[in-house]
């Protein structure tokens, strides 16, 4: 590359100025030509490679998010919802959605009860255990007597919704449905802001297909969990838009 090349040309090109010979670049300039010839010394230090000192931690929660485009597995015959079904289901979410945005105010003014220990926002076990109970998250196939619930309510999440959500879509990829998570996953998409932030927008999806994947694998439709399956999947493709993810 010859020296008269330049990375970028310059906007206003600027010949050497002609100043005192008692310039001194370190006192305020007073004609125009000091200021020019002052400008020329400074870019004259300047690096011609500056490398950024990054600290990756603070990029942690900001990668690029990918979004798959993989449709939801088709529900066993018989298991699939009809469209009214789903209008009503998404009828409904958006009345609750409407009284948790009215609400949300009054509960970010009121304190934690002082029994309740909130785990730290990066803390994902800790987090699967105070969603889902001590119990449940030791044993993923005791299921809870009636009345006995250790679910301590959407009400005490001060952590960002998303974070929990991802923790428990991570939970579901390796561990069975179980109406507890069937319940916070339902609480967490209502209280999910609209328009969706990439990471959201990818994590509703992810919820869908596993949720789907889940149902695929059942062998009666007279299963429980098949209703909320039905119902999340519902709520992503329809009331989040992501048609491509619907029962049709």
């Amino acid at each position: 590359m010859d020296d008269d090349q330049e990375l970028m040309p310059r906007l206003l090109p600027v010949e050497q100025c002609d100043v005192a010979e008692d310039f001194d670049p370190s006192v305020p300039p007073i004609t125009p030509q000091e200021y020019l010839r002052r400008v020329q010394i400074e870019a004259a230090k300047c690096p011609d490679v500056v490398v950024a000192r990054i600290d990756p931690k603070k990029l942690k929660k900001k990668q690029t998010v990918n979004v798959s485009l993989t449709r939801c597995h088709p529900a066993p015959e018989g298991c699939s919802p009809g469209l009214k079904w789903q209008q009503q289901q998404v009828a409904n979410f958006s009345a609750i959605r409407q009284k948790v945005n009215k609400h949300r105010m009054h509960w970010k003014s009121q304190p934690l009860d002082g029994n309740v220990m909130m785990p730290q926002v990066e803390d994902e076990e800790g987090w699967k255990k105070f969603c889902l109970g001590e119990k449940l998250y030791l044993n993923s196939s005791l299921i809870l007597p009636d009345g006995e619930c250790e679910n301590p309510g959407v009400d005490y999440i001060k952590a960002t919704v998303t974070s929990v959500l991802e923790y428990l879509i991570n939970w579901l990829g390796t561990k069975d449905f179980s109406p507890e998570l069937g319940r916070w996953f339902y609480a967490l998409l209502a209280c999910l802001e609209k328009p969706l932030l990439p990471e959201g927008h990818s994590l509703i999806r992810q919820l869908a297909r596993c949720c789907s994947e889940v149902r695929s694998r059942m062998e009666s439709k007279e299963e429980e969990k098949l209703s909320a399956l039905n119902l999340l999947i519902c709520l992503v493709g329809r009331y989040f838009d992501q048609r491509d993810l619907a029962d049709s």
